[in-house]
């Protein structure tokens, strides 16, 4: 064993053989894959279908597609087989919201290129004889996707990995992983290993790995089972007349899958009450081994396939095989940049092996030798999660196992280890109806529910039961004043000698100079897409120089902290401080905030002596330092205020108070982003991604390329130069039911020309709006369009910028 590489791969199997392959590929080929047993070892599994799951991400939807088209070149490229059978796949429906999953799938399709069908049940029959019809509505058709042999896919990967240079170690257990200098060390019984980049893609042993550098990660396996019948005579008879095999088959409302296995069948379900195993680890004893079946569990799946699929009744059960697959709390995989460790990447928790494994090794490949991604990753970041405990990981786990068939709606709030983070006030807004959602953690109010109204989401793709009562949310803020929980914001301190330079280098706008002024700034990918999105205030010089107040999207608080830290000068000219548990926010805006908050604040809040943009350290009723920055998400008159979170509870009481003669509102998330697409207003996560540069969005007003180098500002001055190739557009469609969610592709002359990025109702202009990016050439203010919604091609328009006050009279009131 050589003893340096510039990248060695801890685990083998379908998912590190793929990120050795692509680095290779790349011209990397110092690069090492050790595994502990064999290369197949972890790639034991059969697969039930390639192509994307879109009940996921977007991101985990072109990883599948990717994958999807590797597969089908690497046989070719390597002359290894790899054991694909494309015999397309059928998904049932028994209900219309299974329809408008199916509906909002090929929404999701026709922007990543996937063809898929929507078809009714005279075409089930045709595509599946042996079927049992009954019950059935329909059905969404992949004819391109098919099954493969993932051990097969394994050794065609390392074939091409090892023709491009790569180095493979069987039998090589990894003993210890250390960091010295800027090299990491990795050891094995049979020798060390020093190396500038490590991967790890340990599968069941993801855990066990992160513990070895400090990590910890919520990867915990659960048990999944799947039947192995012996022949159906059936099936046989259908095969033996010269029929082609028969598609895989999804009845997701009976929760399993089934296929074709030499005349018999492969039945998989994803049934309740499937538990977490190694908890605390995989045993020394455990390698291939298995546990043992549980067919009671199984049951009920066993008889709904039956009724489906009836001559299964006559195929005998030959074995049921019952292992561990990873999965993490969302059921989506951990790849990319690990926290807190330099050049330390993890490509675990694949609780659908094959299917993604081309994918995730493509994008780190691109990712270590790029310096970023080349489609956005967010979906499957590893920091994402805002809790990563072990029992945490354990209960969502379970739960993410078993809600894989669930009816995935684009509100789901899954309700399992919550609450987990809360603010002071929960209790408060848990009494005035607050209907919970959670993200990164942290609980908070989506819609309230008034006297009388029960306290729940009635889910689906169309408007439910919360769409009044959130346009009552908003018509309270907009005509009134109302009062937002958003303590979840991420929030840091940044001081000393070198902040300016610093924070000027890493972001596109001019850092602000006088004390009291912000600006919005972004951080950048050396592509010129938005990395991250950050409202910076100048505050009062601290006792090391000159001091800042930045403020991030929440659910980016770990992406952004790991992103501040490793960029942070080592000369001790900067200090930076997580002070986003220290701080909690509401937010209070209307017409009537002024009136509301001048009854509390020991300070002139006149448009004169607080003017919008600006901030002040104000004493607000008992709290004696509240950071009040005159800016918010909504558009309107108002302030978040920012607070000492140990004064939450008697701040919010005061504002109640005090609002009480201008009937204050309680306003949820849905009601903020309702509003927010009301004034175009971009998310970070969605409308800013990796994708699209900061001038695709539209924001070219906070890009400063005079100002010096930062990241990013090369690409913007050639796309600058070249054109824009794309355009951030806000839509207005002619919905009835239904609202775009995001994701829907918009038509022009019979071609998609664009696709959303988020979409909703906006409750004050009564008008279904959806913001996305649509090709330069297509992109005119009054160009008509169509967007697919629930399966129908909606008449749409590309309408002006912000369609609620454009002039922003309001929000400088």
């Amino acid at each position: 064993m050589k003893d340096t590489a510039r990248v060695v791969v801890i685990g083998g199997g379908v998912v590190g053989v793929s990120a050795l392959y692509h680095l290779a590929k790349r011209g990397w080929s110092d690069v090492v894959l050790l595994e502990r047993t064999e290369l197949t070892a972890g790639s034991t599994w059969h697969a039930a279908g390639l192509l994307p799951l879109f009940n996921m991400s977007y991101s985990v939807g072109q990883l599948h597609q990717y994958s999807v088209e590797l597969y089908k070149r690497l046989e070719a490229e390597t002359g290894q087989a790899v054991g694909l059978h494309p015999t397309g796949n059928l998904r049932l429906a028994t209900n219309r919201d299974r329809m408008d999953e199916y509906r909002n799938y090929q929404c999701t399709a026709e922007t990543i290129g996937v063809e898929c069908h929507l078809i009714g049940v005279d075409e089930v029959r045709r595509l599946w004889p042996l079927i049992n019809a009954d019950g059935l509505v329909g059905a969404l058709w992949h004819p391109t996707d098919g099954h493969i042999a993932p051990v097969d896919v394994t050794m065609a990967l390392a074939k091409g990995a090892r023709m491009h240079g790569a180095t493979i170690h069987q039998q090589t257990p990894v003993t210890a992983i250390e960091r010295d200098g800027n090299e990491w060390i990795v050891r094995t019984a049979g020798g060390s290993i020093r190396c500038e980049h490590v991967i790890c893609a340990t599968g069941n042993y993801a855990r066990q790995t992160a513990r070895m550098v400090g990590l910890q990660i919520p990867v915990i396996p659960v048990e999944h089972q799947y039947i192995v019948t012996d022949i159906d005579p059936t099936l046989k008879a259908y095969r033996d007349a010269g029929h082609a095999e028969l598609p895989i088959l999804r009845e997701s409302d009976c929760q399993y899958y089934l296929r074709e296995e030499r005349l018999g069948w492969i039945l998989g379900p994803y049934e309740k009450g499937a538990p977490a195993c190694f908890v605390d680890g995989v045993p020394p004893s455990f390698e291939k081994d298995l546990f043992p079946g549980d067919l009671e569990r199984l049951m009920p799946h066993v008889d709904g396939c039956i009724n489906r699929v009836p001559s299964f009744a006559n195929a005998g059960i030959k074995d049921i095989v019952n292992g561990p697959i990873s999965y993490t709390p969302d059921g989506n995989p951990m790849v990319g940049p690990a926290f807190g460790l330099p050049n330390f990447w993890l490509s675990e928790g694949h609780s659908f092996g094959v299917t993604a494994a081309g994918g995730a090794g493509w994008q780190l490949a691109n990712w270590i030798v790029d310096g970023e991604p080349s489609v956005d990753m967010i979906g499957v970041d590893p920091r994402r999660f805002g809790v990563v405990s072990k029992h945490f990981a354990r209960i969502k786990n379970e739960e993410a196992y078993e809600h894989v068939f669930y009816n995935h709606f684009p509100m789901e709030e899954r309700p399992a280890a919550r609450p987990a983070k809360a603010p002071p006030i929960y209790d408060r807004l848990d009494q005035a109806g607050a209907v919970w959602g959670q993200r990164f953690g942290w609980e908070r109010p989506n819609w309230f529910a008034p006297a009388g109204v029960e306290r729940r989401d009635v889910y689906s793709f169309r408007r439910s039961n919360w769409f009044g009562h959130v346009g009552d949310e908003v018509r309270g803020m907009r005509e009134r004043v109302g009062l937002l929980e958003l303590s979840s914001f991420a929030k840091y301190e940044v001081e000393g000698p070198g902040a300016r330079a610093w924070l000027d280098r890493m972001v596109a706008n001019a850092i602000p100079k006088a004390v009291g002024r912000m600006t919005l700034a972004h951080a950048l990918n050396p592509s010129g897409s938005v990395r991250s999105e950050f409202t910076i205030t100048r505050m009062a010089d601290g006792l090391y120089g000159e001091r800042f107040y930045l403020v991030g999207p929440g659910a980016g608080h770990d992406y952004d902290l790991d992103f501040l830290q490793k960029t942070l000068p080592r000369d001790g000219s900067v200090f930076l401080t997580d002070v986003t548990t220290r701080y909690g926010v509401l937010v209070l805006a209307g017409p009537d905030a002024r009136r509301v908050l001048e009854k509390l604040a020991d300070a002139d809040v006149s448009n004169a002596a607080f003017p919008w943009l600006t901030m002040q350290d104000i004493p607000v009723g008992f709290c004696p330092g509240v950071r009040a920055l005159r800016v918010n998400f909504v558009g309107s008159l108002g302030w978040e205020l920012h607070h000492p979170i140990e004064y939450q509870v008697h701040l919010y009481e005061a504002l109640m108070v005090a609002g009480r003669e201008f009937d204050i509102a309680l306003v949820g998330m849905r009601a903020m982003d309702s509003m927010r697409l009301e004034k175009s207003y971009r998310l970070w996560g969605t409308d800013l991604n990796a994708e699209n540069s900061l001038l695709e969005a539209g924001l070219g007003r906070f890009v400063r390329l005079n100002k010096g180098e930062f990241t990013g500002r090369d690409a913007l001055v050639r796309q600058q130069a070249d054109g824009v190739p794309n355009t951030y557009c806000t839509i207005e469609i002619d919905a009835d039911d239904a609202d775009s969610f995001g994701n829907e592709p918009v038509f022009m002359d019979g071609q998609v020309v664009g696709r959303g990025t988020a979409g909703g109702y906006g409750h004050f202009v009564k008008k279904s709006l959806m913001l996305g990016y649509v090709r330069s050439g297509f992109a005119e203010i009054g160009r008509q369009c169509q967007v697919r919604l629930m399966g129908e091609l909606r008449p749409a328009r590309i309408v002006p910028e912000s369609p609620y006050d454009p002039d922003n009279t309001a929000l400088k009131a």
